[in-house]
């Protein structure tokens, strides 16, 4: 059950409108980053979640997120106030208002065109929402670690969007929301290491012969070693022979067929079988000839190829 609260969690002051940088807030309203995208996440690994500690975490976080989505949808609303007016009561001329909801070269002026200067559930190149967004696999031990990404992708998108603005109401705003990445990125990591053991993620340990192996498959310039690929609980195989069938096989690809399959096998072989003695004309050499001759400049005569043109 949700009950709605009217007062914001954080206070929103829009000193000015700005439809540009409305239409780049929309990354973090109907983004894949965004809040709704997060919201939906932690809802739905909440309902399924048995521990009864991150069941509790996942709603807490998921209705914040729902929060945050009221915050920046308010941000976009106020930003979009005055352009929206302008739609609705059409006050300029066509021509003045076109440049005034344009702005500096931004596309505004489609999400104000088609969304009236609201807060659509699209990114800021007006690419609908969609559940595509939400990568829960059901496993805890990866869904959380994909939670920590997902908050640090979110951190790093509200930078960028502080960086673009000079309004100190909007600044605070996305100062704050990019703050609680980072406190939801805490929570997720100290339920993560709270499982015993959480890594390797699932269920099954891994085959041993497999599981500590380096191989350096990308060689020459530029080769580096370091923790992750060097010490003692790394074996580095760099030997492009040993980097193949390195379970002891021939590396070939198998299978056990029956008679009569082998025999369907062969005759589909010998019907699609190639003939390494033809040289047969080919389309695209037809339409290179034809090419060829189109490009003739006036009056200079075409060359015989040796082959006749259809």
């Amino acid at each position: 059950m949700f009950a709605h609260n009217k007062r914001l969690q954080y206070t929103v002051r829009v000193n000015e409108p700005n439809p540009g940088l409305a239409n780049l807030m929309l990354e973090q309203f109907g983004g894949p980053q965004g809040e709704l995208a997060a919201a939906m996440r932690y809802f739905t690994q909440a309902v399924s979640e048995d521990d009864p500690g991150r069941k509790d975490m996942l709603f807490d976080i998921a209705t914040e997120e729902l929060s945050h989505l009221e915050v920046i949808g308010h941000i976009v609303a106020m930003l979009n106030k005055g352009a929206k007016g302008q739609l609705a009561e059409a006050v300029d001329r066509e021509a003045d208002l076109y440049r005034a909801i344009q702005g500096a070269g931004n596309d505004s002026h489609v999400t104000q065109v088609l969304y009236g200067g609201g807060s659509p559930l699209v990114n800021s190149a007006g690419v609908p929402w969609t559940a595509a967004y939400i990568d829960t696999i059901g496993e805890p031990t990866a869904d959380l670690r994909s939670n920590i990404a997902a908050e640090a992708r979110a951190k790093i998108v509200y930078e960028r969007l502080i960086s673009l603005t000079d309004d100190p109401g909007v600044k605070e705003a996305l100062g704050f929301l990019m703050t609680r990445e980072i406190a939801h990125q805490k929570s997720f990591e100290k339920a993560l290491y709270a499982i015993e053991p959480s890594f390797p993620p699932g269920k099954l340990a891994g085959d041993p012969k497999f599981a500590s192996v380096y191989f350096n498959m990308s060689q020459g310039e530029g080769d580096h070693r370091g923790s992750w690929n060097q010490g003692e609980q790394w074996e580095y195989v760099e030997d492009r022979d040993q980097q193949c069938a390195v379970d002891g096989g021939d590396g070939n690809a198998s299978v056990n067929l029956s008679g009569d399959q082998m025999s369907v096998v062969k005759q589909a072989a010998m019907r699609t079988a190639s003939n390494p003695q033809t040289d047969p004309t080919t389309g695209a050499e037809l339409g290179a000839a034809a090419d060829s001759l189109a490009m003739q400049r006036p009056g200079q005569e075409s060359q015989p190829s040796g082959k006749p043109l259809h």
